[in-house]
């Protein structure tokens, strides 16, 4: 059995990517995930492209079943409520103070169900000088510091994927999935608390580890010559990424593959030091040899030599990479209105499998009534909901 969550059940207050990727994590291991969105568009990310089912969305919202309601009207929180007490976890991201404002606070939550894991992820924490601000990812690679170890600070140009969102959401699973294990063995509910900032911080330790013990203040380029990682263009312009690491053995293995092997007698690259020392005249010198010829010719000699490389693959490489569909990495879903996804498994195999069954991303308030059924409401009272405009 590999769905190892089967039987929790999630109740998710959350919109674009920290919480909804924490919510889907749970969901790819068996737990029944309910999205609680808003009538009015629901998750801004799902208009992110137009529509209501963007791309965006559907990457984070696998596995779960989408409830519209309007938890500013009193019968919208008395539902959220009854959904609260069957629940074991609660997951929002809701800027400090929000789940008050609703009527929605600790004490209301504790009140319909003691054994409750609430999970409240925000940007700086639940209190301090930048507690109300808004947060979003660039935002925190800022603070974090991640971005002075990105940028060029010349030509200063954020860029790349999502960084402090995607963590915060995997430290929140690895929350709520403490919690849930304490539960267990005390019976009593939990708060679980992640903000973006420290979670960026705690993503990133190395570089703080070598300023308090060593006074090593990292820049973009500290980390890829400690690590002697490189990037070269081919001679047919493919792009190849070699990363040589501490073993002497790795960067011998270049230098035969270059067939320079006066390179590891050469005063300037002699030792592991002198090679961090000088990283930019070595790259130099690599890049050259490099671009003599086509990168076909360099994956092959690389491996010849055992050295740790790789071709800089686009997305659409990937998607066709031979170890990746080995792996079968990327399956099909079937959405009955919004047609196929290909989705993207757990990285995780329990027991050798991982064999999800989970939903594809929902259509907006696609299982409001099933679920208001399963808590008990006749479709008379659906109606009367869907007439005052609660769902």
């Amino acid at each position: 059995m590999t769905d190892v969550l089967k039987g929790v059940r999630v109740v998710e207050l959350s919109t674009v990517i920290t919480a909804p990727l924490a919510g889907m994590m749970l969901a790819d291991l068996g737990a029944e995930v309910i999205k609680v969105e808003h009538p009015q568009g629901g998750d801004p990310f799902r208009a992110f492209r137009g529509g209501q089912y963007s791309p965006n969305f559907v990457a984070y919202n696998r596995g779960k079943r989408s409830i519209q309601l309007d938890l500013r009207a009193d019968a919208g929180r008395s539902i959220l409520l009854k959904l609260v007490a069957r629940a074991d976890v609660l997951l929002e991201n809701y800027r400090p103070g929000i789940m008050a404002k609703l009527g929605l606070g600790d004490d209301v939550l504790e009140a319909a169900n003691a054994r409750l894991i609430h999970c409240s992820i925000t940007g700086f924490g639940a209190s301090g000088p930048y507690s109300a601000r808004p947060a979003y990812d660039n935002v925190a690679v800022a603070l974090s510091g991640i971005a002075s170890l990105q940028l060029d600070p010349e030509q200063p140009q954020s860029s790349g994927p999502t960084i402090p969102d995607n963590a915060t959401g995997m430290f929140a699973c690895y929350g709520i999935l403490g919690a849930l294990y304490e539960r267990a063995r005390s019976g009593r509910g939990h708060r679980v608390d992640v903000n973006m900032l420290e979670a960026g911080i705690a993503f990133i330790p190395d570089p703080f580890a070598n300023y308090t013990r060593a006074g090593i203040k990292s820049d973009r380029l500290t980390r890829v010559a400690a690590s002697q990682s490189f990037a070269f263009r081919c001679g047919d312009g493919k792009l190849i990424a070699v990363h040589l690491s501490s073993q002497p053995k790795f960067f011998e293995g270049m230098a035969a593959a270059l067939e320079r092997p006066d390179l590891v007698r050469d005063e300037r690259f002699a030792t592991r030091d002198l090679r961090i020392k000088n990283y930019g005249e070595l790259a130099r010198v690599f890049a050259e040899i490099v671009a003599t010829k086509p990168g076909a010719h360099w994956v092959n000699v690389l491996e010849e030599n055992d050295v740790p490389f790789a071709p800089v693959n686009s997305i659409a490489d990937v998607l066709d990479d031979p170890q990746v569909r080995h792996l079968r990495t990327f399956y099909r879903q079937r959405h009955p209105i919004e047609g196929e996804i290909t989705a993207i498994h757990r990285p995780v195999l329990i027991d050798g499998g991982r064999d999800e069954r989970a939903l594809p991303a929902p259509a907006l308030g696609e299982h409001t009534d099933a679920v208001l059924a399963e808590l008990g409401y006749d479709q008379g009272e659906i109606a009367k909901l869907r007439a005052a405009s609660v769902i």
